[in-house]
């Protein structure tokens, strides 16, 4: 009996529905413009919700059974077959999905409908999605494992679920809303969502600008024109804060390291291994200018190394960063980051331990810190207003041995 309840329930809701509700005027290819390249994702009659139409909780069960055809299918299929072309990771892929809702219902002509695609087509591809109306505004969660931070969140049996869209809202009070998810079963949407960034796409090369930098070593100054992407800025406008692990390991795109690390490696080519890092600390110390997040976005907000390369300004964790990206890829090196109450820098172990060493898990580290302070800090030494502070280790790096 149930069913046949549940049969009239949508042939209302059906019947309720204006009847231009569903466009079908799209008879091109769907083709979006994903960072240099040109991704095509279906080329038959794309069926369109009207940009009039208002999503709320009552429709959009209907909506949903409406637009999941076999178009929206090979849309899907399309999408994750890019991703698996590209090895994209799971925060890339979001902006690739983020980039096709807005190709299909522009968000600044239909905010709802726009927030609906990326939640069917993020759902659609594997990932455990929850949508939810406040006040008929459109709140997308995705479910992910992850320490994320400065960012609202709630607990559904044991799972987490992260709130994707939340910098599009200013009003809506995020710890005393009640959370209501729309209850559609969508079996494929199984999967956690990582924000883990691996790999950089492969912007092409005309997208880049070139940037000078230098800083002087030893009486000696040196100049660098470093290849430079603004696209890097969007792919991570919306990025939250997340563990140093994460941020720290997130790469160069391809042009910004052929343009850094290959001279980086000539000029410390001659140098002893200590003293080659030294230079590197001294190039991230002082080729950038420094302000704090404060007063350069208002917030806190962690960088990657190319991001610190972009800027004009960037702090102490974005240099950490940066640094801990050159030793790595340089020298490979086994490191700490290590976290003071207003300061974060990175240790190094070396052969021989400089200063006063950082015994963590049987192993000595020595202090680099790649943040200007009052005086030219050696290797091993930290500047006096942190030399009787407490800190601890946030993040340890040791190179595979393959």
């Amino acid at each position: 009996m149930k069913k046949y309840y549940y049969i009239a329930f949508l042939f209302l809701c059906f019947s309720i529905l204006p009847k231009d509700v569903f466009s079908q005027e799209n008879r091109g290819n769907l083709c979006v413009e994903f960072y240099g390249d040109t991704v095509c994702l279906a080329n038959n009659l794309i069926k369109k919700i009207d940009y009039k139409t208002k999503i709320n909780e009552e429709n959009i069960t209907v909506l949903y059974n409406q637009i999941n055809d076999l178009e929206s299918s090979t849309i899907v299929v399309n999408l994750l077959a890019y991703k698996t072309k590209l090895n994209l990771n799971d925060w890339i892929f979001y902006q690739l999905v983020r980039k096709t809702a807005n190709q299909i219902c522009p968000k600044k002509d239909n905010y709802n409908t726009y927030t609906f695609y990326k939640w069917f087509f993020m759902s659609k591809s594997g990932y455990d999605t929850k949508l939810i109306f406040d006040k008929g505004k459109p709140l997308l969660y995705i479910r992910s494992d992850e320490n994320v931070y400065d960012i609202p969140y709630f607990i559904l049996e044991n799972k987490q679920y992260i709130c994707l869209n939340y910098h599009d809202f200013k009003v809506i009070n995020f710890e005393k809303e009640k959370l209501h998810p729309i209850d559609i079963l969508i079996t494929e949407a199984q999967k956690p969502f990582s924000y883990k960034v691996t790999q950089m796409p492969n912007f092409t090369p005309n997208t880049y600008s070139e940037k000078d930098l230098s800083f002087t070593y030893k009486e000696k100054t040196y100049h660098f024109k470093v290849k430079l992407n603004d696209q890097v800025q969007q792919i991570f406008k919306n990025y939250p804060v997340v563990d140093f692990e994460s941020y720290f390991n997130i790469p160069l795109s391809k042009e910004t390291y052929s343009s850094l690390i290959p001279f980086l490696k000539i000029n410390i080519q001659n140098l002893s291994q200590k003293d080659g890092i030294d230079y590197l600390m001294h190039f991230t110390r002082y080729a950038f200018l420094y302000e704090n997040d404060q007063d350069n976005f208002g917030k806190e907000k962690r960088m990657s190394p190319e991001q610190t390369l972009l800027f004009e300004h960037s702090d102490c964790d974005d240099r950490a960063s940066l640094f801990f990206y050159l030793v790595k890829e340089i020298y490979n090196l086994p490191m700490i980051a290590v976290l003071y109450p207003t300061h974060i820098t990175i240790a190094v172990q070396f052969e021989k331990p400089e200063g006063k060493p950082i015994e963590f898990n049987g192993r000595k580290y020595s202090i680099c810190d790649p943040t200007p302070q009052k005086v030219d800090l050696l290797i091993g030494q930290v500047s006096a207003e942190l030399s009787k502070t407490a800190f601890q280790v946030v993040y340890e790096y040791i190179p595979i041995i393959k």
